[in-house]
């Protein structure tokens, strides 16, 4: 599927046009770069099969209100797992400043809706524990193998995250403390006041980033 991927003519034409995009950013914005390296494709990434089993036992059952009947979208099962987890292929655009994540969001749907001929997702995170970006929901349609070896066609999300430098610096040194995070099946309500707990200081940090990077680019275009 990341190989199918790769070679669809969205991801080329894409990553074909991220030296424009940023040519055009720099003239709109004082010479400022969107991106730090242009010509430098985008890994992506597979979601591990650990990974992916979690989300399917969160889906099902921590974050189901309704347990133990099913949640409001139906069973997670194997049967539809490929389509229904939003993931399980991803990729990550990093863009220098705060204002550059909208506007790497409105060129993908528009080349999105161009080849497809339908809209796609866009859900500009904000969480609470302090994540910052934009995501935005592709499908492509993968020929895989079936359970019983069979061919099949199914329509997988793509999610393509649009983040910070910064942001992408906390995403990647927290990644541990979520993953272990959501596994849990309490938690404390009241984690804001608990100043001396491993979770006060890293989600403030991300809103505390997030701030300056607000006021950065103010600066800047002052």
């Amino acid at each position: 599927m990341r190989n199918d991927f790769e070679k669809s003519t969205f991801w080329i034409k894409l990553t074909e046009e991220m030296k424009r995009l940023n040519e055009e950013y720099q003239l709109k914005k004082f010479g400022y770069n969107l991106l730090s390296d242009p010509s430098k494709k985008p890994e992506i990434f597979i979601k591990s099969f650990d990974s992916f089993i979690l989300k399917t036992y969160r889906k099902n059952v921590l974050e189901n209100e309704r347990w133990p009947e099913k949640p409001e979208k139906g069973w997670i099962f194997p049967n539809n797992w490929f389509e229904q987890i939003n993931d399980i292929i991803r990729t990550r655009f990093i863009v220098k400043y705060i204002d550059g994540v909208e506007f790497l969001v409105n060129p993908i749907e528009s080349l999105y809706k161009s080849l497809y001929n339908q809209p796609c997702k866009v859900d500009y995170e904000a969480k609470e524990e302090g994540y910052y970006a934009a995501h935005v929901s592709i499908k492509i349609k993968f020929e895989i193998m079936g359970s019983s070896f069979e061919t099949k066609i199914v329509e997988t999300p793509v999610e393509i995250q649009i983040m910070t430098q910064l942001q992408e610096l906390i995403v990647v040194l927290l990644h541990k403390y979520y993953e272990t995070n959501r596994k849990e099946i309490t938690r404390d309500e009241k984690w804001q006041w608990n100043y001396k707990s491993d979770e006060f200081a890293a989600n403030y940090l991300g809103h505390i980033l997030h701030y300056v990077e607000g006021m950065i680019v103010e600066i800047r275009d002052k």
